[in-house]
Formats: structure tokens, sequence, C-alpha cells
């Protein structure tokens, strides 16, 4: 069994001195939290993600703390090696540092090991009090998903100068407030350099270059499940879709050509049984 990861380690991960990048993967079952920890992952994500690529939303807003309780529960259950990280959704930690608190102790108590929210200063609040709590907190700037009504999209951030300060300024704070690791995600290569060299914890990148102290993306991106959209940052490893758009269709035609079952895959009566009931000739 692969040695636990844990939030010492993701926070002390630093490229700059000499780690090994972090892998961060979503899954949001057992049996996708099983494939990726036996790929080596340091960290699954139980993002809210799980809105559109397992539940059919549109965005990430829909979904809820008890969705992601229920996903967390069941990544918790294969009892990974991987360190076991939840998203906070919209709302959770948006109206009072009491209700962050509680909602983050029904992630924990679900299984997770640590919760990630996004946003930067403005969060400070919360990030400490969950700290206080002992909850591990994983920040996330740059394009936060839940800001997409305010952002007008999903925007890259961080191009001109003065947004690119003000995310490395960002990033300072997070750290300081006791974030164990901070997530850029849509910022340009050059400014997750800057955030990376200017903060002491791992920061994490999805479509922020390759500087970054490890990179994260979607289960169902990287195999290519997810038809609707592909961002830029997305490298597809697999077309499991289509493979299994393929194999359901097999089984469709076997069924109704009468291929399927064969006599191999049925049951057996018990010697005798058939006489007994009345079917004579019948296995």
């Amino acid at each position: 069994m692969a040695q636990r990861c844990t939030v010492p380690v993701v926070r002390e991960r630093k490229v700059a001195r000499g780690g090994d990048p972090l892998v961060m993967l979503t899954a949001y079952d057992a049996p996708g939290a099983r494939m990726v920890d036996q790929a080596g992952a340091d960290m699954i994500l139980v993002g809210d993600s799980v809105a559109m690529v397992v539940l059919g939303y549109d965005d990430t807003l829909q979904v809820t703390v008890e969705d992601i309780a229920h996903h967390t529960a069941a990544v918790a259950r294969t009892h990974p090696s991987a360190l076991v990280i939840a998203d906070m959704p919209w709302m959770s930690y948006h109206v009072s540092t009491a209700d962050t608190v509680k909602n983050a102790a029904t992630l924990i108590r679900a299984g997770a090991q640590a919760v990630k929210l996004e946003g930067g200063r403005r969060r400070i609040p919360m990030i400490e009090a969950l700290v206080s709590a002992e909850i591990p907190v994983m920040g996330h700037i740059g394009l936060t998903p839940q800001s997409m009504n305010a952002m007008g999209g999903y925007r890259v951030q961080g191009r001109d100068a003065e947004a690119a300060l003000g995310l490395v300024d960002a990033a300072k704070a997070l750290a300081h407030a006791g974030c164990f690791s901070i997530v850029l995600e849509g910022v340009p290569a050059p400014v997750a350099t800057m955030v990376t060299e200017a903060v002491e914890v791992s920061t994490i990148g999805i479509g922020a270059g390759p500087d970054c102290d490890g990179q994260v993306l979607v289960f169902h991106d990287v195999l290519g499940l997810e038809q609707r959209i592909m961002p830029k940052f997305v490298r597809r490893y697999a077309d499991l879709f289509d493979l299994g758009v393929a194999a359901l269709t097999e089984f469709a035609g076997d069924v109704r050509s009468g291929e399927f079952p064969e006599p191999a895959e049925c049951y057996r009566l018990d010697d005798g049984a058939a006489d007994a009931l009345g079917l004579y000739g019948a296995a």
C-alpha cells in the first residue's frame, strides 16, 4: 500500500525546494477514487464540477453541501492513500463564519481530510475560522467558477499588470491566513510563476502553465468521458465515451439478436429439478 499523502506533505512540496510535482485529480465515486488512487495521484478532489460531469447541470452553482458530502463519502469509503479534499460549494462559505465552519464540518465528517474554497482576501475571515477549527483549507484564486456571473463568464484572470499583482497579493494573504495550498486556475503562465515563487505553500495549476508545484484536471476530461466542452488547458489521455458507447451498442445488438445471453451465461437447475417441475428436457 502506498504511503498516505497528508496536509503537511502537500504544504511543503515545493518544486523549487526539490519536491516532485503534485498530482491532483477529481473523483466523485468509489470506482473513480480507486482508479485515481491506483494511478498514484497525491490528492483526490471531490470537486463541485460534479454538478456538470455527473449531475447534468450547466454550471457549478447548483451543487449543494449535501451533494458534495454524498460524493465525498463514496470516495472516502475506498480508503485511498491520496489526500481527500472536498470542494465547498457556492453559498456554503459566503454568509457567516459560523455557517462556513458548520458546512465544512459536514464535509469532514463525510470523509474529507481538507476543504477547498474559492476567492481572495474577502475569504480571509472564513479561512481563519476554519483553520482555528482544525480544518485544513486549500485556497483557489484566478478563474473562480462560482463567480462566473460576477466575472461575466469563464474568463482568464490576471492578464494585465495590476490584476497580476493582485493575484500575487491574494495568494500571499491566503497563505498567511493558513491555506496549506492554493489552486491557480485560468491565469497566464508567467503570473502563476510569480505566485508560486511568492508563497511558501504549494500551488496547484489548472490552466496556469507548467511552473506551479502541481497540476489538477477533472477525471471526466482526462478520460474523455465529458464531451460537451473541452477547455484549452485539458489534455485527453483516453476516449472512454466513444469506447463505452461502442460497447453498449454491441450489448444492445446482442440482446435484440438473441445472442445474449448464451447458455454459458445462464444458471442451471439442480439435478432432477427439471423433471419435478415438469420442465422436460430443461437443464
